[in-house]
């Protein structure tokens, strides 16, 4: 089994991370490496007792899928993880649990995301419904220095340099396993 890593995907809702994830988590699967994806929004739906969105929470939320991405990145997988992750100390966290880490960034405009609003916090967040969006009421602290910047979910070059970054880990192989 290859190198475990965490590769946690940031930026603001409906910028593209989980897209992003995807077409990684499928460019890794042709090469038949170890690799899953901890979406936040799939992690956070089957947590029991549910976790709200107070501050409290969602820092323990943080902790709690930061902590499952190092145990799987200890049994060898590629974890990647689109999760907005609002605050940096919430990645700065992350990266502590783990020592192969890579923080990309999913830099998509707030107008664009706007646009997109698949789940409606965007709107509801206008609307005064909600006040803990991050990028509106809620502050998005984006990263200073991170590894990566995917321009959108579907950055292709971005893919491909994840992809180099992650074979310089050893957590890839070079060519992929499976017949053409």
């Amino acid at each position: 089994m290859s190198a475990g890593i965490v590769v946690w995907i940031t930026g603001l809702p409906s910028a593209g991370k989980s897209t992003f994830a995807q077409a990684v988590l499928a460019a890794l699967r042709e090469r038949n490496a170890h690799a899953c994806v901890l979406d936040g929004d799939d992690v956070r739906a089957i947590l029991s007792p549910p976790l709200g969105y107070s501050a409290t929470e969602r820092a323990n939320f943080y902790e709690t899928l930061a902590r499952l991405a190092a145990l799987l990145a200890r049994q060898g997988f590629v974890v990647l993880v689109p999760a907005t992750a609002h605050l940096r100390s919430f990645r700065e966290r992350a990266r502590s649990l783990f020592p192969a880490f890579l923080e990309v960034l999913v830099d998509t405009p707030t107008d664009e995301c706007k646009r997109r609003d698949s789940k409606k916090l965007y709107a509801r967040s206008r609307s005064g419904e909600a006040n803990d969006v991050p990028g509106m009421a809620a502050p998005y602290e984006r990263p200073t220095q991170p590894d990566l910047v995917a321009h959108g979910g579907s950055d292709r070059a971005a893919r491909e340099a994840l992809l180099a970054q992650l074979l310089r880990f050893g957590a890839v192989s070079a060519q992929s396993k499976r017949p053409a």
